[in-house]
């Protein structure tokens, strides 16, 4: 009998044990998620957009997403940010799927670097790829030695990331670096610069199944027919920093930020007591140092703009008929160009020379008439005490009477309160008179 009951028991223990392995769960590790992760941007590349591409890179790779879409629409930005975002999209673990899109949109400049680094990519029809030449923000070529520079390097850059497209799409796209050139979808998707033009997002992944993308060494196989789209849009944070970021990548704007802000705050350091003016201040150079931060700025412009500040106070403290004002206004003008027209600033990004001219003038102007009124008011009569009665007007409340020493004496209101008086005539009611000085409570007037 306990041996019987001794072999159920094995027999049971052994069903057990084959049904948990028979039925065992996957490792999450193992599955491939049966979804695509979408990011959607329109707009200027920059720090902020980099910021958002690494956050979903990380999360389709920590979900194992079968692939992430970008739908990109972009007039291109910063070279430095667009170079980060070629990295990432290189070393990311998951295919990244560039789709320009929809119609209407574009990937110039930095956007078509970005549209080659995808692991594969589509453009809608009605879409422009191209137009990668750096220039000034005139139009004009930039200097020769410089141009060259940037030039090679972008040049380098494509050359990489097309080096499986073919000869052909190689030099297209060094063209569009060295002359600007542009293609349509169309006209990109038939040389082999994109995989394919697609009205949707769906159309895409439809023609892109089966697919074979190069991950990281490792060839994979698109399989997007039974794929859910997951939208990974941008944080309510990350919105505001990006629309934030794309406002202040304005070279027109950074300069009015930095100038008014340091003007304020010299304001609030030359008539201290309030609070105001410090407080724009403030806020005024940390938006501007944060726009700088992300701008390919040259410090020694920057550097120039202070001395064209200092000019400007020298002058209203040392007055010189407007020679230190004149070089103050030159100095900023050499300033502000050298900041933001440096050779790694995207045409978007630069200041055009009237501009220059015009915040510099305008500025200088603003900034030297509140440094002469502060300066002025130094010598202003005061106001209040006994010096400031002097030379105040007001009238008769009541008639002057005889005092009995050669005086008159009466009432008088002045500087909204009644005052007794003493004058040499006899004055009436409603005279108007002036002080002429003042001992102890008593006012010596006279008539005016």
């Amino acid at each position: 009998m306990r041996t019987k009951w001794r072999s159920l028991s094995i027999f049971t223990l052994l069903l057990i044990t084959g049904l948990l392995l028979i039925f065992r769960p996957t490792p999450l590790t193992a599955q491939n998620n049966n979804e695509i992760l979408v990011a959607t941007i329109d707009g200027p590349v920059n720090q902020a957009m980099t910021s958002y591409f690494e956050r979903v890179i990380q999360q389709a790779e920590k979900s194992n997403a079968h692939a992430i879409l970008i739908v990109l629409d972009t007039p291109g930005g910063i070279v430095n940010d667009t170079l980060e975002i070629v990295q990432l999209f290189r070393n990311s673990d998951v295919p990244i799927i560039v789709y320009v899109g929809p119609a209407g949109a574009q990937a110039a400049s930095a956007g078509t670097i970005i549209t080659l680094a995808g692991h594969a990519s589509g453009m809608a029809a009605d879409t422009v790829i191209g137009v990668a030449s750096p220039i000034n923000s005139d139009g004009s070529d930039i200097d020769e030695t410089a141009y060259k520079k940037v030039v090679e390097d972008l040049k380098a850059v494509v050359r990489g990331l097309t080096e499986n497209r073919g000869a052909e799409v190689t030099e297209i796209a060094e063209q569009m670096i060295e002359e600007a050139i542009a293609l349509t979808g169309s006209e990109a998707a038939e040389i082999g610069f994109v995989d394919t033009v697609a009205r949707s997002q769906n159309e895409l992944l439809s023609k892109l199944d089966g697919h074979e993308v190069d991950v990281n060494g490792e060839i994979r196989t698109l399989d997007t027919s039974l794929l859910t789209l997951t939208s990974v849009p941008q944080t309510p944070r990350e919105t505001v920093i990006y629309q934030i970021t794309n406002i202040l990548m304005n070279a027109e704007i950074v300069s009015l930020l930095l100038l008014v802000g340091v003007t304020a705050i010299v304001i609030e350091v030359r008539t201290p007591g309030g609070w105001i003016s410090g407080f724009v201040g403030i806020i005024c150079i940390g938006l501007a140092l944060y726009a700088l931060g992300q701008l390919p700025a040259n410090y020694f412009g920057i550097g120039l703009i202070v001395i064209a500040i200092v000019l400007f106070i020298m002058e209203a403290f040392t007055p010189t008929y407007g020679a230190l004002a004149v070089t103050g206004i030159i100095t900023m003008v050499i300033g502000l160009l050298m900041t933001f027209n440096t050779v790694n600033s995207p045409e978007l990004l630069q200041l055009p020379t009237f501009s220059a001219i015009a915040i510099a003038v305008i500025t200088g102007g603003i900034f030297l008439g509140i440094m002469v009124y502060a300066f002025a008011s130094i010598n202003v009569q005061p106001v209040s005490g006994q010096e400031g009665m002097i030379g105040m007007t007001g009238r008769v409340q009541q008639e002057f009477i005889d005092n009995g020493n050669n005086q008159y004496e009466g009432m008088v209101f002045v500087n909204g309160s009644r005052w007794r008086a003493e004058a040499a005539d006899p004055l009436k009611k409603g005279t108007k008179i002036k002080v002429d000085s003042l001992e102890g409570l008593t006012l010596y007037i006279s008539r005016l």
